[in-house]
């Protein structure tokens, strides 16, 4: 069973290489799906120098300008050609030595999305700014869709592939990981957290995410709750 893994980069030329290398260490079937969106650094000097002429099985997409990650994304949704599809930051902050568990969670038939929580293990894993934004997001989805989630905005969300390409996505930026899992519990899809190990970024080293991008997130569960 393949399993198709979307990279979205936006400017991380100090990380590509070494999250394709470590990616393509984890034993299992695979595809990567990188989708440069306009990065404005040396991310598609490294891609095309570094990356694609050592393997095989890469497909390489670009956003002639920045669109938003969650653009990236759904153009490489539109690329997965695998039986599970998993979305894969390009910032080393989520460890792909997880795959095999949140894998081993679709040994159930009935189980359609499976969700690595950050939160799962008990420790601390971003600061407490972060950690309240994430709670507070997590909890408004939980109440407006009937989830029991921990993580809504964990990265790691993996998919039976039909069933992501059916989820009718159109956000462009971060507010995508909200969409996803809206989308995912009006359809009462069956999602299933596994706990995973994550290394957090700061501003200085180059994380993205803002005070914003979390009001976007509360907006999109806000907006899709009273949507049809």
């Amino acid at each position: 069973m393949k399993l198709s893994i979307v990279i979205p980069v936006f400017n991380e030329e100090a990380h590509v290489e070494e999250i394709v290398r470590v990616v393509q260490s984890v034993s299992i079937e695979k595809e990567l799906i990188i989708v440069n969106d306009g990065s404005l650094d040396a991310s598609d000097q490294v891609i095309r120098e570094k990356i694609l002429p050592h393997y095989g099985n890469i497909t390489y997409l670009v956003h002639p300008q920045n669109r938003g990650k969650g653009a990236a994304i759904r153009t490489g949704i539109d690329a997965v050609r695998g039986d599970f599809a998993l979305i894969q930051d390009a910032d080393l902050e989520y460890d792909p030595k997880d795959y095999p568990a949140l894998l081993a969670a679709f040994s159930d038939p009935a189980v359609q999305i499976v969700y690595g929580s950050r939160f799962l293990s008990g420790k601390k894993v971003t600061n407490i700014f972060h950690y309240l934004v994430n709670r507070f997001i997590t909890e408004t989805g939980n109440v407006l869709f009937g989830g029991r989630l921990t993580d809504l905005e964990t990265c790691y969300k993996m998919f039976r592939s039909e069933i992501l390409k059916d989820l009718g996505l159109i956000s462009t930026g971060f507010e995508i990981e909200a969409e996803i899992t809206c989308k995912a519990l009006k359809k009462r899809l069956k999602i299933v957290e596994v706990p995973i190990s994550y290394r957090g970024r700061n501003y200085e080293q180059g994380k993205k995410i803002t005070w914003v991008d979390g009001i976007k997130a509360i907006w999109t569960l806000l907006k899709l709750r009273v949507s049809n």
